[in-house]
């Protein structure tokens, strides 16, 4: 996601708020949603008594920012503060939420709705917003101050694929570049798809045309993924997209492979451990090995997979292939990946990351985990190898079935303009807004 918004900091103060996504009464001139009533200087977030459900360090508190947002994935704020969110399912309604806080108090009291894909990745550059609607991104004309576009959208890329991991979220870099997650249709390119010892396809024609990152034109019509603008290969699933403010460097966090206690006799505890969520430096031509290798968080090594002959030790084809900047536990499934830039949070997040994890469905008979906001810091521009849990609690408690018994699960993140952040749950449609209100 590709964030244009103003650094800043407001006095906020914590408080009982109602958190139910109430509106005003609002006019639509020419497109433009005008609220009856006027931002106040005066007004401050309202934070919610239990942050809406979830915890966070000392000195942050949340408000419940939108709690009908239906199935909310990805999301961007525009420098006036504006919220748009892409949606993955019809059935909210699908389309483009867009919202609008006016009073100041981290509740949307207007909002509108515009297209009718779903999808989930979405990014903002002056004049237009960049939308996946299923196979195909495209762009729609916006105005400073406006809600809804201007004009009729344009397909910038067409003929994404689908199947397996079929969400196509992507980033912008501020250059012309658009570059877009292409997932992988399988678990790990065996002969048989998640079948108990099935050897794995050698070579994978998969990585053909997709478990890769994909570079396009932001500026040209009509696109469509070739072998040719294949950026970088060997990522199973790189959802969470984002290009470092400081040196414009492309970072991705991929999805790790599941399955090795139910195929290949791994034991419980290795299985939901292993392998690590991954968060990438990508350069053209990195190749993260998938589905030949894994990394091994405990042995900090990728190792060779079961599917390519592997024991969970050797290395082989393996060496050489891109080791990540930050390992994850296993199947916590990064969603979105956000480097902070305000000024409003304390200085040790301010050359960082956040990223957020859409909780775990392969480690039973362990809980499943994940289900959360996780800080990841840098120093001298590079990520220290550590991270830290952010904001937890999403899930509602212990998770020992499928993840769609959790309360919540975060799916984007997006920086306002006031330094605070948004983190959108696609489980439940609520979106929170994090601000930081000291000790």
């Amino acid at each position: 996601m590709l964030l244009l918004v103003a650094a800043g900091a407001i006095a906020v103060a914590c408080g009982k708020g109602s958190g139910d996504g109430r509106a005003v009464d609002s006019h639509a001139v020419g497109g433009e949603v005008t609220p009856t009533a006027g931002p106040s200087a005066a007004a401050k977030p309202a934070c919610a008594a239990d942050n809406g459900g979830i915890t966070l360090p000392a000195g942050f508190c949340a408000t419940i920012f939108d709690d009908r947002a239906g199935t909310p994935r990805h999301i961007v704020v525009a420098p006036n503060g504006d919220v748009f969110v892409n949606r993955s399912s019809a059935r909210s309604g699908g389309g483009v939420l867009a919202l609008r806080d006016t009073n100041g108090d981290g509740q949307a009291d207007v909002r509108e709705t515009f297209g009718s894909g779903t999808g989930t990745g979405i990014g903002l550059v002056p004049g237009w917003l960049y939308v996946e609607h299923s196979t195909r991104i495209v762009r729609y004309p916006m105005t400073a101050g406006r809600l809804t576009p201007n004009g009729e959208p344009e397909v910038i890329v067409t003929g994404l694929p689908t199947g397996g991991h079929d969400a196509h979220p992507f980033v912008l870099d501020g250059k012309g570049n658009l570059f877009v997650d292409l997932g992988s249709p399988s678990n790990s390119c065996q002969q048989s798809d998640r079948q108990n010892r099935s050897p794995g396809k050698d070579p994978c024609p998969e990585l053909t045309m997709r478990a890769g990152i994909w570079r396009f034109d932001a500026n040209k019509q009509n696109q469509e993924p070739t072998a040719t603008n294949r950026y970088a290969t060997g990522l199973r699933n790189a959802e969470g997209l984002a290009v470092h403010p400081g040196d414009g460097a492309l970072y991705s966090t991929s999805h790790g492979r599941d399955q090795l206690s139910q195929n290949w006799g791994f034991t419980d505890q290795q299985s939901a451990e292993l392998p690590a969520e991954e968060l990438f430096k990508v350069d053209q031509g990195t190749d993260g090995g998938w589905p030949y290798c894994y990394y091994d968080q405990f042995q900090k090594k990728k190792v060779l997979a079961p599917e390519y002959g592997g024991d969970g030790k050797q290395v082989g084809r393996c060496a050489g292939k891109a080791e990540p900047a930050v390992a994850f536990p296993g199947h916590w499934a990064p969603m979105a990946t956000l480097f902070y830039t305000g000024r409003a949070f304390p200085a040790k997040y301010r050359d960082g990351a956040f990223v957020a994890f859409h909780g775990s469905w392969n480690r039973l008979p362990l809980p499943q985990a994940g289900f959360r906001v996780a800080f990841a810091p840098m120093s001298g521009g590079k990520f220290t190898g550590a991270y830290e849990t952010f904001a937890d609690g999403f899930a509602g408690g212990e998770i020992r079935s499928m993840p769609n018994a959790a309360a919540h699960r975060p799916s984007g993140l997006a920086q306002s303009p006031d330094g605070g952040i948004y983190v959108t749950d696609d489980a439940k449609g609520r979106i929170w807004k994090i601000v930081y209100v000291g000790r």
